[in-house]
């Protein structure tokens, strides 16, 4: 149904990923007058989503403030479900929009199946095919796709994955992926880097590997043979410091302080803000990470990427060759690491390829999409084509 006068949009962010996906799909929206857009937070993130908001401008109409200290994902559950129901039904949107494979998105969308109402999902149809890897994000993409009723894929394998699970060919549209947007945006700002253990690093007069290791599955062992690897590469590599921005779980900070501390080489940093975290990643001779927006972003940069996952639910990146899978096994996170950082034609080869993920107008053909969708405004915008079609 076409609502009369401005459709409402309900954009729900919960994470600092949420957050810097859903700023260009937010700008966009605002900048369409047949849609009333509004933001709610669901605090899933506290600090690091209020920076993202920052640095993209983005001032929010709700915060339900869900997080407390050694959350759950019933807590998230519980404060996601009864906040969001609450914004829901004063505001009564014509469709919520949601990124992702958080608690947040889930939940969200379970409130917009519960009120009746229409959903979008931003960055829909990824798939790594094992329901426990990654644990939850896999189950929640796939629960949340059985409520969506415009999917925005960000690549044609994810609108593959989404028509072989029978969504109507209709409902899904090409988009590509809105964090080239965001990384367009702000990127070339000037920028004064704030955390001293950056500073240190870029200072050091030494080539940077950037360090993200945060994943659920890889709690444990597989997290400390990682660390392992790590440290073994420091030990060879004279010539490179590594810096890695660790994630404050006590599953990741403990073995991280355990097996990396004391390596003079090995800076374990608190959380980098966005924009001190894509400095870094600009500067960085490699990346090795489990993070999904990492295997997306690094490739803007030209920069290589190690992937500490055995399977990834973005392979576009790994087909494109600037990703390697290589697991959390010691021997080849170090074989691969060292085959970067000692030869540079493979080096330099891997980091002339272009993104395969997007190319910085995702926001627009969102919002575009959605103002059509509600207001039967026509089409400004096509759906991203593949070269060649393919």
């Amino acid at each position: 149904m076409i609502s009369p006068g401005p459709a409402r949009a309900l954009v729900v962010v919960g994470t600092r990923p949420e957050g810097i996906k859903l700023a260009p799909v937010i700008a966009a929206l605002r900048a369409r007058p047949e849609v009333e857009t509004r933001v709610v937070l669901t605090g899933q993130h506290t600090d690091l989503l209020d920076q993202v908001l920052r640095v993209f401008s983005i001032t929010p109409d709700w915060d339900l403030g869900i997080m407390r200290e050694g959350q759950d994902l019933y807590v998230v559950a519980h404060g996601c479900l009864v906040g969001l129901r609450a914004v829901h039904r004063e505001y009564r949107p014509d469709i919520l929009l949601v990124q992702g494979d958080t608690a947040t998105v889930f939940f969200a969308g379970l409130v917009a199946y519960f009120e009746r109402g229409r959903l979008g999902h931003v960055e829909a149809g990824l798939r790594s095919g094992d329901k426990w890897r990654p644990f939850p994000e896999e189950a929640f993409r796939k629960l949340v796709g059985v409520l969506t009723d415009h999917h925005f894929a960000p690549t044609p394998g994810a609108g593959a994955n989404l028509r072989a699970e029978a969504v109507p060919p209709a409902a899904i549209h090409l988009t590509v992926n809105t964090v080239v947007d965001a990384l367009r945006a702000i990127a070339e700002r000037p920028h004064q880097v704030r955390e001293p253990l950056l500073q240190q690093a870029l200072g050091a007069g030494r080539r940077l590997v950037l360090v993200t290791a945060h994943r659920r599955e890889s709690f444990g062992a597989p997290l400390r043979e990682a660390f392992q690897a790590l440290r073994e590469l420091a030990d060879r590599h004279h010539d490179i410091v590594l810096l890695y921005p660790v994630h404050p779980n006590p599953n990741v900070r403990v073995p991280a302080a355990e097996v990396l501390g004391g390596h003079a080489r090995i800076l374990l940093s608190p959380p980098l803000d966005y924009l001190d975290l894509l400095y870094a990643l600009r500067h960085a001779t490699l990346a090795i990470t489990d993070s999904g927006g990492i295997q997306e972003e690094a490739p803007s940069f030209g920069v290589p990427t190690l992937v500490l996952r055995e399977v990834t639910e973005r392979p576009e990146g790994v087909v494109a060759g600037v990703a390697e899978l290589v697991g959390t096994d010691r021997v080849r996170i170090v074989a691969a690491a060292t085959r970067l950082l000692d030869d540079p034609y493979a080096h330099a080869r891997i980091a002339a390829l272009p993104n395969p993920y997007g190319d910085g107008l995702a926001g627009e053909r969102i919002a575009d999409i959605v103002a059509h969708a509600l207001s039967g405004a026509p089409r400004q915008t096509k759906d991203w084509e593949p070269v060649g079609g393919t």
